[in-house]
């Protein structure tokens, strides 16, 4: 970026002050956030004339008042299809160490030198994966990717969208298309949420709905903390509603709620602190997606991922 453009990065690693944020739309042409930044609309309203563009480093798009920008004249970006396989890779880690217990086992070895006393056929028993029921929640590109992988685990595939999929990849998957989600929920051993953060899907998984899950089941969930209503998670497990979690997203990032952190010592959940895209490779296609979105941007063309109006 500093080759091609008049650069000010945020070299730190550190989010932005809202004081600095404003700074960076009164005076850039050009604002790259991160999700961890907000541009809501009360920010986008003391952008600068020259600010035409909010190049996303992100495939979400939840942090960004696109509508208000729009109405400023303002085109946003984002970095969508390069996280799907690092995204679902996460994903089938999560579906594999909660029921196998992964943590609690390398804690045992690691918090605890001594204490292990030798293979037992008793011990440390989990949960097994094949043959199980997964149903993924929101089948874009990530669901499916999950779906595939879940698929050569020898989970059955049951999912849940706004819309069937491709009737060629649905037999590819052998999947099971659920109109209903909360007949899916009662129906599946293990749930996958993969949909994206809309205003719909706050709290999506509710307090209800959670309760239809059997008591044997597990939630993984890879998208956005919100989806799930948080308290309601931490309600069910204590109560051993549910078998088990395991979280890469929370509904107050970067706070974790202290009741989860419990639970996870307890070996009820399996915590990750929003690593789901984090690969090397992966932030290399993000940055040059953005870059391909601002070069595209300023030679006059419509950027190839423009992020549309009344899609949050």
């Amino acid at each position: 970026m500093r080759e091609l453009f008049d650069a000010e990065l945020n070299i730190d690693d550190v989010p932005r002050t809202q004081p600095q944020l404003v700074q960076a739309v009164k005076t850039a042409d050009v604002l790259v956030p991160t999700v961890t930044d907000r541009i809501d609309a009360a920010l986008i309203e003391q952008a600068g004339p020259q600010l035409k563009l909010i190049a996303s480093f992100s495939n979400g798009f939840d942090h960004i008042d696109v509508d208000a920008a729009a109405r400023r004249g303002i085109t946003v970006t984002n970095t969508p299809n390069v996280l799907t396989e690092d995204t679902a890779d996460m994903t089938m880690a999560l579906i594999l160490a909660v029921p196998r217990r992964l943590a609690e086992g390398s804690r045992v070895l690691t918090e605890k030198p001594g204490a292990w006393a030798g293979w037992s056929p008793t011990w440390m028993l989990g949960r097994r994966i094949w043959g199980k029921r997964i149903g993924i929640i929101g089948m874009g590109r990530i669901g499916t990717a999950v779906a595939r992988r879940a698929k050569a685990f020898g989970l059955s595939i049951h999912y849940h969208n706004r819309k069937r999929i491709n009737p060629a990849t649905e037999e590819e998957l052998e999947a099971t298309y659920w109109d209903s989600l909360d007949q899916m929920l009662a129906r599946v051993d293990i749930v996958s949420v993969n949909c994206p953060s809309t205003p719909a899907t706050y709290h999506l998984m509710s307090a209800r709905r959670l309760a239809l899950m059997q008591p044997t089941s597990y939630i993984v969930n890879t998208a956005r903390g919100g989806i799930i209503d948080e308290m309601a998670l931490i309600n069910c497990l204590r109560e051993g509603r549910i078998a088990g979690a395991g979280l890469d997203v929370f509904e107050n990032e970067p706070a974790v709620n202290p009741k989860l952190v419990k639970l996870a010592e307890q070996g009820k959940v399996v915590l990750l602190p929003h690593m789901g895209s984090a690969t090397i490779e992966g932030r290399i296609d993000m940055g040059d997606k953005v870059i391909i979105n601002i070069r595209t941007f300023f030679d006059g063309h419509r950027p190839p991922n423009r992020v549309l109006p009344g899609r949050t």
